[in-house]
């Protein structure tokens, strides 16, 4: 007579959805921690406002929020 395996098809496949799943939770952790890091978009604000006039002079250079942001970025 045939004797019956513990270690048959059936624990195989179990082995199998329980390596999936415990990937599937990981990956789902990773992701949960990676959004938790990142910042939360903004809505701009009015890009459509009336642009400034060209100096008379030449020399439009101007102190904006966008070169205060390139100035802290590039500190050491």
């Amino acid at each position: 007579m045939k004797e019956s395996s513990r270690s048959g098809p059936a624990e195989g496949r179990s082995r199998l959805s329980r390596r999936t799943l415990f990937a599937g939770a990981g990956t789902a952790g990773a992701v949960a921690a990676v959004a938790s890091v990142m910042p939360v978009a903004q809505a701009p604000e009015s890009a459509a406002s009336e642009p400034k006039p060209a100096p008379e002079r030449g020399g439009g250079y101007t102190l904006s929020e966008h070169v205060k942001h390139y100035y802290r970025t590039t500190r050491l």
